[in-house]
This record gives C-alpha cells, sequence and structure tokens, in this order.
C-alpha cells in the first residue's frame, strides 16, 4: 500500500487517519505543527508526539515534504528553485527577499495548457497538475521557509485549471494549524476562468489577480487564448460584483509591451474597465527570451500610464522585475534550467 503524504494534508484529515487508532484531535494538530511549522522531513523526528502515534505515522504515512533538485541565484538575492517529483513533474518556484517582505512564488502545474505564446512556461507545455502537497511543499521545503510572509500563485501553469488543489493550498497556507500566513498576504493569479474565478471568490479570502494584457477582446485572444471562451470583460464584471471581504485585493496586472498595448487608446479602455470599481492595476514590465522580437514598453510610458490611471480614480502601481538574470521574472519559469517539452 503507497504511504499516504502528510503534506497536503488538512488537521481534519490527518484526525481521520489517526482517529482508528485511538487518537484524538488534538494529536492531529501536533502532527500538523510538525509538518507545517517544524517543516520536519521525517516522523521520527516530531517533538510532543508519542512513539505510539509515531509509529502509525510511519507505517502509514511519510511526511511529503523534500527538497528543491537544484537552485540558481539572482544578483538581486532572488532564488529559483526547480522542483522534480518521484512521477517525473518538474515545476519551478521564486523566493523574493525584500526587506521584511519575504514572497514565495509557486506553481500550480507542471508546465501549463492556457497556451499564451509569450510565456516559456506554456510552450514547455503540461505535464501534469501539481497536489495541494506539491504546491505547500515549495513554501515550506526551501532553506528560508521560516521568514516567508508573502505566498503567491504566478508561477508555472494556471490555478483555476487545478483549482481543488489550490483552493486546499491555500486553506493549508492560511489556516491556524498551517502555515497561518494572512489571507491577505496571499495572492492567486489567473488568466481568467470564468467558472473557476467564480468559485474562488465564494470559497477562498485571498486575494485574486487577473492577467489582463489587453483590454481589448479581438487582441487579448491573441495573446490570451482562454479570452475566446471566457472574456475578460466578463471577469472583470464578477470581480466588481463580488465586493472586497476581509481584506481582500483584486487586482489586474497589466504587462506592458512597447507599440503593442502601451497606446492612449489602451490607456482609455482601461480607464473606462476599471472606473468607479475597488478594482487596483499593476503595471509590469515585459520579458522577452529567445528569439522574441517584442519589448518593454518604456518606464517613461509606465509611469505616463500609472499617472493617468491614478488621476482617474484607479489605484495603480508599477511593479519591479526581479530575478530576470536567473529567469524568474513573469512568464519565463521553465527557462534555465533546461526543461523541455
Amino acid at each position: 500500500m503507497a504511504l499516504i503524504s502528510l503534506c497536503g494534508l488538512t488537521a481534519d484529515e490527518i484526525y481521520d487517519l489517526i482517529r482508528p487508532y485511538g487518537f484524538s484531535y488534538s494529536h492531529a494538530l501536533e502532527v500538523t505543527h510538525n509538518i507545517y511549522r517544524k517543516r520536519f522531513r521525517e516522523a521520527e523526528g516530531f517533538i510532543k508526539v508519542s512513539n505510539e502515534l509515531k509509529k502509525v505515522l510511519i507505517k502509514h504515512s511519510q511526511t511529503g515534504i523534500f527538497e528543491p533538485a537544484t537552485s540558481r541565484f539572482s544578483e538581486d538575492k532572488t532564488i529559483k528553485y526547480l522542483f522534480r517529483t518521484a512521477d517525473g513533474k518538474q515545476y519551478e518556484s521564486v523566493y523574493i527577499p525584500d526587506g521584511k517582505r519575504h514572497t514565495v512564488c509557486v506553481s500550480t502545474q507542471s508546465g501549463c495548457r492556457m497556451g499564451c505564446p509569450f510565456c516559456i512556461s506554456g510552450r514547455y507545455g503540461f505535464h501534469g497538475n501539481l497536489t495541494a502537497g506539491e504546491i505547500v511543499n515549495q513554501i515550506i521545503s526551501i532553506p528560508d521557509a521560516a521568514k516567508i510572509t508573502h505566498v503567491v500563485f504566478m508561477g508555472m501553469g494556471e490555478p483555476m485549471d487545478n483549482l481543488e488543489n489550490v483552493l486546499k493550498a491555500c486553506s493549508i497556507i492560511t489556516a491556524q494549524w498551517g502555515l497561518a500566513i494572512a489571507s491577505r498576504n496571499v495572492t492567486v493569479s489567473t488568466v481568467g476562468i470564468k467558472q473557476g474565478i467564480e468559485l474562488f471568490l465564494q470559497k477562498s479570502d485571498c486575494n485574486l489577480t487577473l492577467s489582463l494584457h489587453s483590454p481589448f477582446s479581438e487582441e487579448r485572444s491573441l495573446i490570451v487564448p482562454a479570452e475566446r471562451k471566457h472574456p475578460a470583460h466578463e471577469i472583470i464584471k464578477l470581480m466588481k460584483a463580488s465586493g472586497l471581504k476581509k481584506g481582500r485585493r483584486l487586482t489586474v496586472a497589466y504587462i506592458m509591451i512597447s507599440g503593442l498595448n502601451d497606446t492612449d487608446r489602451h490607456l482609455a479602455e482601461l480607464i473606462s474597465l476599471l472606473r468607479d470599481s475597488a478594482i487596483r492595476i499593476n503595471l509590469l514590465s515585459y520579458h522577452s527570451a529567445g528569439d522574441d522580437i517584442m519589448t518593454s514598453s518604456s518606464a517613461e510610458k509606465m509611469h505616463y500610464f500609472k499617472h493617468n490611471l491614478i488621476i482617474s480614480g484607479i489605484s495603480a502601481s508599477v511593479r519591479k522585475s526581479r530575478g530576470e538574470d536567473i529567469s524568474a521574472a513573469c512568464g519565463l519559469l521553465a527557462a534555465g534550467f533546461g526543461m523541455t517539452g
């Protein structure tokens, strides 16, 4: 019988596992503490857990915590990690230290099937969904795990295409028996799958970011194929209607590409789309790779967009890129470690 991975289980699920052997819910909480807070890789090392319970855990389970296969270090102190599972899935995560803020950017799939042509992860192809445990392990297995204050689901894969595992991972990350990271510090990014976003907004208090790329449907469909079935204006309508709860932020990410989506026409449509809402917009640089001839908009153009959005009553910021030299910036995961489709 295959051993059950404890990383990725809720406190209730661990209780279900140990209850037949006479253990209580408080014993399950001791196990979650050892997994998600102490990050022990072997049950033998668990603290405040009886030898009888350790024997049960060793017989029926494994911790499910495993180290990255390799890593790359950026000049700006960003670190990119490659993970490789026993069944052959490869995926990457990124650790981003920034003063008191320590962020992990996690993947939800090995590769991606959304088919966005600018994205290296998409070119890698789709190799499978990650389990909730494999998502959470990207946070708790790295050397700086104890420092983590923020988690962003902006790595490889489309979170709404693996929603069940993403929701479960979010619950583990935010639960007091789990990692106890505040939901306002957890952000899930999507290109937009309407049904998934509806469920996410209902079932999670975590932040949501929509990758827009263009406010015009006919243009966006060339960059983000999901637009054809899930138009961005419908997603934004959902976001507006959902309102804000418990400090949740709803955001549009807008990667600016010179001559493609940075004209006054695009700016005016963005203002029209987001005016009179609590949705903020993050403006990001474009990162080209390989033989890509597209380039990022200038810093001046990005600040011009920001200024005009703000004076129109829309919260806006220009986000700086991190880890571009190790292919850890937006859209570049799956590059740099020799990952191939």
